[in-house]
């Protein structure tokens, strides 16, 4: 399959990934080669990695699994035992795991020593299509999501079909909405084979979502344009994921399962004011309904929802900038929203 190219870096598959692995780590006289895995990549995932690998690595750097996990006091701990471990500026990180461990890690791998080189290594749909492309690193702040971090690119990034046989279903689904996300701002074609198809292995279709996120990125690498159609559905989606995160009481929704709720949300706010049809608002209702669970909201969620809207990272002078659909395939950027309007989103979402 081929590669996707970057500006800086290139994405690799399958065996092609395990060849740039090889020839990339054998031509650069690193240091040491450290890898980060979390509990859960270090019994499924690293038995692989080190089928492909043969070379010198070091004991394994472990964090505990899960977005809770996304924090500070981890990449403390990371940058201990990098120190410790005897790790230099000529030291190289290898990130296997989902985009906690490829966000965390690579923020980690960005700032240690001032800045050491790293490899990303995503292990899931959702890691594979949207953290393998975009440089993003970071870490959330309490329950806010991303807000410490840094826009740096790893020296490749490789994808393994093998490590989607040890995902759950759910979070196979979880990565599938970013997969949609990609077809409804892009590529009408795209979002319509995959709203009748539910096949999550399908290397091809993740090479599509791979070059879409690739092309978007290359044209505004620091976000100051085009790129910010990536956000779609991830204004709301991130309040919701933040909510649900820090509330004892509700059960907690992946990032795809949210940002899923999101674009439904968000479709709505497009068919108010950037003229996205009736028509096609049911469809994408109708095709999230599908495959992803609805979610339950009280007016208090709501109400603790929508106030946290305020800390979106993307907010500019006070003013919070939703990304909207004109149409499937095409956006409208930097829309101001009525705040009426977010009630009657939830309503819409409710029925």
């Amino acid at each position: 399959m081929k590669s996707v190219t970057s500006g800086t870096h290139e994405v690799h598959f399958g065996e092609l990934a395990k060849a740039a692995l090889n020839q990339f780590l054998g031509k650069h006289s690193y240091s040491k080669i450290f890898i980060l895995v979390d509990e859960n990549t270090k019994k499924h995932c690293l038995p692989f990695f080190e089928s492909l690998y043969t070379g010198t690595v070091e004991k394994p750097i472990c964090i505990k699994a899960g977005e809770v996990h996304k924090t500070i006091t981890s990449c403390v701990a990371v940058w201990e035992e990098l120190s410790v471990e005897g790790g230099d500026r000529k030291s190289i990180l290898i990130n296997l795991g989902g985009g906690v461990v490829t966000d965390l890690g690579g923020f980690v791998a960005s700032t240690f020593k001032r800045g050491i080189d790293f490899i990303n290594i995503p292990t899931t749909l959702l890691s594979m299509v949207d953290a393998s492309v975009g440089g993003k690193t970071g870490v959330d702040l309490g329950v806010l999501k991303n807000q410490v971090g840094v826009i740096n690119q790893p020296k490749m990034v490789l994808l393994f079909p093998e490590f989607l046989k040890t995902l759950e279903q759910r979070q196979l689904i979880s990565g599938f909405a970013e997969m949609l996300k990609h077809g409804l701002i892009s590529d009408r074609r795209y979002w319509e084979a995959l709203s009748t198809t539910m096949d999550f292995y399908d290397m091809d279709a993740i090479q599509k979502s791979v070059a879409i996120k690739n092309a978007i990125v290359e044209k505004d690498p620091t976000e100051q344009n085009v790129r910010k159609k990536l956000n779609f559905g991830h204004t709301l989606g991130h309040a919701i994921e933040s909510y649900f995160l820090d509330t004892e009481d509700k059960p907690t929704l992946l990032h795809g399962e949210a940002i899923a709720v999101g674009m439904i949300l968000e479709g709505y706010l497009s068919h108010a004011l950037t003229g996205l049809s009736m028509m096609e608002l049911d469809a994408i209702k109708k095709t999230f309904f599908k495959h992803f669970k609805k979610v339950v909201f009280t007016d208090v969620d709501i109400e603790v929802i929508l106030d946290l809207l305020q800390h979106d990272k993307k907010n500019s002078h006070g003013a919070i900038n939703f990304v909207l659909l004109q149409e499937i395939g095409n956006t409208v950027l930097d829309v101001k929203v009525p705040t009426e309007l977010y009630v009657q989103a939830f309503a819409y979402y409710k029925e």
